[in-house]
């Protein structure tokens, strides 16, 4: 399992929420490359960003930040946070962005997205399968729709889509462990995905226990910046 540690960028900053709440933010750092260089210094080499603003923007809104981390750094970035065109994902891969993660406009838009796969190849996509209650959640986690995400991840597999990640909002930011229970559903009904589990991780048994879903990999965050989890653990791990 690969392990993939998560910068948030709001106004330019390294933030963190709790459960998607835009009004729960808490900066951790005002330069989010220094985070990128810290996780590369530590021995990881993947990284996760979302770009918050875009998300609620619905554009993508930090240009010159993913710029400067894809430059600065070698580490192997997925992006995403407001991406709705076929331009954006252009320029984003253009940049050196490894993945991109498609969520609202994937709901949306499907039949858009699935051409996608084919045009950019599906090794370059990521569904954001984002959890409340096992229904999707979009647009930031702000809009809530009446789709299952099991049936959404299963029509775009059926479409060739390789990666999806899920995040649980009820256990995201609250380090109260992940929903490994909805990761084994999903594995057991949907078992080519490779699944991305994202939430609630507070600790190293906690990635051990989604690393035995099993999960393709997953996403660190407030427990980076909490210090529940050193670096240097993360690194032993991966």
């Amino acid at each position: 399992m690969i392990i993939i540690p998560a910068i948030d960028l709001m106004n330019g900053k390294c933030v963190r929420l709790s459960q998607g709440d835009f009004g729960s933010q808490k900066v951790y750092s005002e330069n989010p490359l220094d985070m990128a260089l810290a996780f590369q210094d530590a021995g990881l080499k993947y990284l996760h960003v979302v770009d918050l603003d875009g998300a609620k923007a619905g554009h993508v809104k930090h240009w010159d930040t993913v710029k400067a981390i894809v430059s600065k750094t070698k580490l192997k970035v997925d992006f995403g946070g407001g991406i709705k065109t076929e331009d954006e994902i252009s320029r984003l891969l253009e940049l050196g962005i490894e993945q991109v993660n498609l969520g609202s406009v994937a709901f949306k838009e499907p039949e858009k997205v699935k051409s996608w796969l084919t045009i950019f190849g599906n090794d370059r996509i990521i569904l954001s399968a984002d959890s409340n209650n096992e229904m999707l959640a979009i647009a930031g986690w702000q809009n809530q729709t009446k789709v299952s995400i099991m049936d959404f991840i299963r029509d775009f597999v059926q479409s060739g889509l390789q990666y999806a990640t899920c995040t649980d909002i009820a256990k995201d930011g609250m380090m109260a462990g992940p929903n490994t229970e909805l990761y084994k559903k999903i594995v057991r009904k949907i078992p080519t995905l490779k699944l991305i589990g994202s939430g609630g991780v507070s600790s190293i048994s906690d990635l051990k226990s989604v690393e035995a879903v099993p999960c393709h990999g997953c996403i660190v965050g407030k427990a980076i910046y909490e210090g529940t989890i050193e670096l240097s653990a993360l690194s032993k791990f991966a």
